[in-house]
């Protein structure tokens, strides 16, 4: 993923190495790498490296690395399964390292390439033309003030014939990966889940099973939907995780209702804000969130170059 802060300028200072490392336990290479990714964090407003870039790092299927450049580290990136995620730290951006490290890292990739512009910054846009990139993707990423009464008096009547509680950890796993992977079938990450991915998230500190609301069918108990929440410990912004209904029981107010029931949750639990991910494209999905008060915060712009 780019992350710039600075206009990308017309020059290119060389990189010397691009040190990688299997995972992220060498003590001194994941110091440097998280210092990188702190500061842009810091910087940027977002981080550079999304959660499920960091899950594949753990799991061995991507291989983080450092850009340096005088015995200096100037960026960090994580690559493979045809993406790479690249960002230069603040103090050493506008000297073109960013471009020099794209190159070195392409060098040796002659697959399909995607690599993810957080905020859909200028500088990425040149770096995606120079070196071929086509956008294929837009993110957004939405934001409700939790604290506006006249939001929280939202209220929908609620079906008989659906009720609303929450995950059973061991209990739902199996049903939850099969009706997640129908719901996001033309999603290329969420609808690819596995028991095991879902196992690696239940484990994350943040995970709490009462923020995992599941809707079923009253008579038959079947998962018809969820709506996943995802708070961080004293956050004041609590996040829709990912939300999702049964094909069959689109077009009955099911998203509205889990909707709602979220954010009454994320009030429950503190929260000031909420934040949501959803493709620019998913036009159902954005009217419901517009409805609902949610405004655009950031912009994320996916690029993809074609193997050669």
């Amino acid at each position: 993923m780019w992350a710039t802060a600075s206009t990308w300028r017309n020059r290119t200072e060389p990189v010397e190495l691009i040190r990688s490392s299997p995972d992220l336990s060498d003590a001194g290479f994941a110091a440097e790498f998280h210092r990188v990714a702190a500061a842009a964090t810091l910087v940027d407003g977002y981080a550079p490296f999304n959660e499920q870039a960091l899950f594949d790092v753990a799991a061995g299927h991507r291989t983080p690395v450092l850009i340096e450049h005088a015995d200096t580290v100037v960026g960090a990136g994580i690559l493979g399964g045809g993406e790479l995620d690249l960002v230069v730290d603040p103090a050493r951006r506008r000297l073109g390292h960013g471009g020099a490290a794209l190159a070195a890292l392409m060098a040796d990739t002659l697959g399909e390439l995607r690599m993810w512009s957080h905020g859909d910054h200028p500088a990425a846009r040149v770096l995606a033309d120079r070196f071929g990139f086509l956008a294929e993707r837009t993110l957004l990423q939405l934001r409700l003030d939790l604290t506006d009464p006249d939001r929280a008096g939202i209220r929908v009547e609620n079906p008989a014939d659906i009720r609303i509680d929450t995950f059973r950890p061991g209990q739902d796993d199996r049903e939850w990966v099969a009706l997640n992977a129908l719901i996001f079938a033309a999603h290329p990450e969420q609808g690819a889940l596995t028991e095991g991915d879902l196992a690696d998230r239940r484990s994350e500190a943040w995970f709490q099973a009462g923020d995992f609301l599941i809707a079923r069918d009253a008579g038959t108990g079947r998962m018809v939907g969820y709506n996943w929440l995802k708070i961080e410990a004293d956050a004041p912004v609590g996040e829709i995780y990912v939300i999702g209904v049964h094909p069959d029981a689109a077009g009955r107010g099911l998203g509205r209702r889990l909707m709602l029931a979220g954010l009454d949750r994320l009030r429950e639990r503190g929260c000031r804000a909420a934040d949501l991910y959803v493709e620019a494209d998913s036009s159902a999905a954005v009217t419901l969130y517009r409805s609902l008060g949610f405004c655009d915060r950031t912009v994320d712009v996916q690029y993809r170059r074609g193997a050669r």
